[in-house]
């Protein structure tokens, strides 16, 4: 087996953990992707070091699109994206998306590094500290739509600058704002649609200086893993969707962050 075949063979295996978790929780499956996909990359010497972390960043926010996707449209199916505030929510996250993209090339891979491990540490803090809650009388009015667009706007420069769909960071904010969880988690899924068209149009403009298409490329984003990675998550993200009405969401939030803790160490110290 040629190594561009293994390479995508070990793509698809991560393409089906990460649709499933995409379904499941709306995370778009980014904060898996790129700490594997940059040992990956290493491991079959496709990229010097100081390259491979922009390069996975930018490869799964690309698989992110078809993810989010096949997400979206089953959890659309269930009822539950809230389509009344998603619009506001995409504008918001669709800029800020395209902003962090076009800034890809301008950033150290250093701090790229950094700002990818504080986030998912915060993330994972926060995801642990919501599965013990079980206080939920308190209900936070959702902010006009002006204000929700500036916050999503925030949430998507992040979530596009560390390669992940936004539901990490999404979910969080639409369920402080005592939005259901299950729709919280559908808005997610839609949202990281338009977080990986934007990020993904901004890595591949701002990458074509740098890589050419004989060499695998699309600016930053790497095909033949792209390849992998979205001939299973396509069909395993339903399946998580579709597990969230049967699997008990606060003890897959323990165990998500404590997976979430290990990324952030090795992502950051690897």
């Amino acid at each position: 087996m040629s190594e561009l075949l293994l390479l995508i063979l070990y793509c698809a295996l991560l393409g089906s953990i990460v649709g499933f978790l995409a379904g499941l929780l709306g995370i778009g499956g980014g904060l898996i992707i790129v700490p594997v996909l940059s040992a990956i990359l290493l491991h079959f010497e496709v990229l010097p070091p100081e390259q491979v972390v922009v390069a996975a960043i930018a490869t799964s926010l690309a698989s992110i699109l078809f993810t989010s996707t096949s997400s979206a449209i089953a959890h659309h199916k269930n009822g539950n994206v809230p389509w009344q505030i998603a619009p506001w929510i995409m504008t918001g996250v669709g800029l800020g998306a395209l902003i962090s993209g076009f800034m890809a090339a301008l950033l150290p891979e250093q701090i790229v590094r950094l700002v990818f491990a504080v986030c998912v540490l915060l993330i994972a803090l926060k995801m642990f500290y919501s599965s013990t809650k079980t206080d939920t009388s308190t209900t936070r009015k959702m902010p006009n739509k002006g204000l929700l667009t500036l916050f999503t706007t925030i949430t998507g420069g992040l979530s596009a600058m560390i390669g992940i769909g936004g539901g990490a960071l999404l979910v969080p904010l639409l369920t402080y704002f005592s939005i259901d969880m299950k729709k919280a988690i559908g808005c997610a899924s839609a949202c990281g649609i338009v977080i990986a068209l934007f990020g993904s149009i901004g890595y591949i403009s701002s990458g074509s200086a740098h890589f050419s298409l004989a060499d695998g490329f699309a600016g930053f984003v790497y095909l033949p893993a792209l390849l992998g990675i979205v001939c299973t998550s396509w069909f395993t993200a339903p399946l998580g969707a579709k597990a969230t009405a049967y699997l008990p969401v606060p003890l897959i939030k323990k165990i998500f962050a404590g997976l979430l803790l290990a990324i952030a160490v090795n992502m950051y110290f690897g």
